[in-house]
């Protein structure tokens, strides 16, 4: 798109962010660093296919370098939530005003509009969450799909793929469909689930090729890839334990975690991908000899930062995007056999679940995290996803509460929406 210029004001660095997030528009989160975008002023595409992440990238620049920026502010930046298959389309979308805290900084509205055109003010809005949630859901409004005792049969058979050497690894997933009755506001979810935790990534994003009005929110704890210039971060995560809220039982819940040979391998397949892919991209990639425990608001985590400096200044953020999506923490390893068990074995379909949810900017910087611990909603109606990464000592019955656990926090946040 041709003829649009991007203007920017400066807000302040105590703005908040949920304040610039409106319905239909797009918003990440972590830590009080990320962005909100309302409207669109342009939409990329690209098809279906294994290059379609790539083929996304290169469009994502193309419009975001006909835009005419200004000096010293934020450049323009696209926004995108990608599905998990490579089956589904990618698109993106150039928001017509974006409100960022990119760095511990200023906040900064960027607004982008034909040439010529004096930008909009940019309502003011008075918004608060909710102080008290709705009641909690029936039996009778929730509907698991497919039923525990299917996904647990799912486990056994993937584990007996695993033991007989076809896979090493693969992930997972069920859902949960929940009638709440009542519309239920992504805005009011996205105010409670960064409340529960700030240090995850809280995120809504509307879903392209699903039912009109569908918005896929949640709050994910990993970190897909982050470019600032030519330095590279990511942080995998693969292996979880419960959280409580006692100490006692919390300590011993991580300590169990770490010592644990199941977690700590399904863990390393994970680590082995990612250090494999970003070296052939990256001098100086580092990370952790063990992995480091990361505690969300209800559960542990193995995590393993890395951190490395482009060979070549030019990869943007998206092209790492497509050389590191599907981890084998979302998918399995190797990662084209665990496509082929996921059609065997997974009967849902993911969409934009575990699939890379993030930004680029005209510079080619950007951050994507992992859609995970995440509801699609549609009106009222909501479709929870959980998975768990399987492994040769997996137990059925361990991996099918894994994902019950992950459901109860989803649906607790879900009464305030």
């Amino acid at each position: 798109m041709t003829g649009l210029a991007a203007r920017a004001t400066r807000l302040g660095p105590a703005f908040d962010l949920l304040a610039g997030y409106r319905e239909g528009g797009f918003f990440l989160e972590r830590s009080g660093l990320g962005l909100a975008t309302s409207g669109e002023v342009d939409r990329v595409a690209a098809e279906a296919g294994p290059e379609r992440i790539l083929r996304l990238s290169r469009s994502v620049l193309e419009a975001l370098a006909s835009i005419e920026a200004e000096p010293g502010a934020p450049a323009p930046a696209a926004v995108a939530s990608i599905p998990f298959d490579d089956r589904e389309p990618a698109e993106a979308v150039l928001p017509r005003r974006a409100t960022m805290r990119l760095d511990a900084g200023e906040t900064w509205q960027v607004e982008v509009a034909p040439r010529g055109e004096t930008p909009h003010a940019g309502e003011r809005e008075r918004w608060t969450g909710r102080t008290l949630p709705h009641d909690a859901f029936e039996e009778i409004q929730l509907r698991p799909d497919p039923e525990p005792d299917e996904y647990a049969a799912a486990v056994a058979r993937a584990v007996e793929r695993i033991r007989s050497g076809e896979l090493r690894k693969v992930v997972l997933a069920r859902t949960m469909l929940v009638n709440a009755d009542r519309t239920l506001d992504p805005k009011q979810l996205l105010w409670r689930l960064r409340a529960v935790d700030a240090d995850c990534y809280a995120f809504a994003a509307p879903q392209p090729n699903a039912v009109t009005g569908s918005v896929l929110v949640g709050a994910t704890p990993e970190l897909l890839l982050r470019r600032r210039g030519r330095l590279v971060e990511a942080t995998p995560l693969a292996g979880s334990s419960q959280r409580f809220g006692d100490a006692e039982r919390d300590r011993a819940s991580a300590d169990r975690l770490f010592r644990s040979g199941k977690d700590r391998e399904e863990h390393e397949v994970v680590v082995q991908d990612v250090r494999r892919i970003l070296d052939a991209f990256c001098d100086d990639l580092a990370h952790p000899h063990e992995p480091e425990l990361l505690g969300t608001a209800n559960v542990w985590h193995l995590a393993t930062p890395f951190r490395g400096r482009l060979h070549d200044p030019s990869v943007t953020a998206l092209e790492l995007v497509a050389a590191l999506h599907p981890t084998p923490a979302v998918c399995g390893s190797p990662r084209e056999t665990a496509r082929e068990a996921l059609e065997d074995l997974e009967p849902i379909e993911r969409g934009g679940y575990a699939g890379p949810v993030g930004w680029m900017d005209a510079n080619g910087d950007g951050e994507w995290a992992i859609a995970l611990r995440c509801a699609e909603i549609t009106g009222s109606m909501a479709r929870l996803f959980a998975g768990a990464g399987i492994v040769a000592d997996s137990e059925p019955d361990a991996e099918l509460d894994e994902t019950e656990r992950k459901f109860r926090a989803l649906l607790d946040a879900l009464r305030w929406g």
